[in-house]
């Protein structure tokens, strides 16, 4: 069954090199283009694609806006965040308003369509690596906050222990290493921790962490 995506971007270069690529493969499908924030919330609402490609900078409606309102009422959609490094503040209040995560638009389209996939089987979006971009890009530039923004109740000292590593960039087999537990506890570590923190996926864990003041500025 393909995957259907919903390309959203006021460039129709951007459109068009995505539709190009899509079209060479047998398991993602374009269901629909969209240039504005307003014209992507309604074709969300009719279209129902697995993953949104959402650009930030849009006339009228933001990118942010229409992610919140996109994963508000269609929770089973995913949205992906295309992005450059110089617009932080908004990719982070695009991934706090729901995004499933941000790719980068100089990335390879391969990697681009990699990256869809694995949203939209339901796994985390960013490698380790990409991970401690994030914090790098999001974290790193902030002060941590003298009085934490989410108070974290009902999880366990484990629990807080595999979440403070998940912030810091880590992925599950380096967190098993680290606390010197088998790879499968950990997966049932984060899955618990998900549950717990209401968080879509590992992207906002690593935003939880950091606004439980768990990730420190070095």
């Amino acid at each position: 069954m393909s995957i259907g995506i919903l390309v959203v971007d006021d460039q129709p270069l951007v459109r068009s090199a995505v539709r190009m690529v899509v079209a060479e493969t047998d398991d993602l499908v374009i269901v629909g283009e969209a240039e504005t924030g307003e014209e992507a919330v309604r074709l969300t609402g009719e279209l129902k694609p697995d993953v949104v490609l959402m650009d930030l900078r849009m006339p009228g409606m933001g990118g942010v806006e229409a992610t919140r309102r996109i994963t508000g009422q269609s929770p089973e959609t995913h949205v992906l965040v295309l992005t450059t490094f110089d617009e932080d503040d908004h990719v982070f209040g695009a991934l706090q308003a729901g995004a499933a995560g941000f790719l980068v638009k100089d990335m390879p389209l391969d990697d681009i369509l990699d990256a869809v996939r694995t949203v939209a089987h339901g796994n985390g979006l960013l490698a380790p690596s990409v991970t401690r971009r994030l914090i790098r890009h999001f974290v790193g530039t902030r002060t941590a906050p003298a009085v934490p923004r989410r108070q974290l109740t009902g999880i366990t000292e484990r629990e807080r222990e595999v979440l403070t590593l998940v912030g810091r960039g880590l992925s599950n087999a380096e967190i098993a290493d680290e606390l010197l537990l088998s790879h499968t506890t950990v997966k049932t570590y984060v899955t618990r921790l998900l549950s717990k923190l209401g968080t879509r996926d590992r992207v906002h864990l690593v935003i939880a962490a950091y606004e439980a003041g768990l990730v420190t500025v070095a």
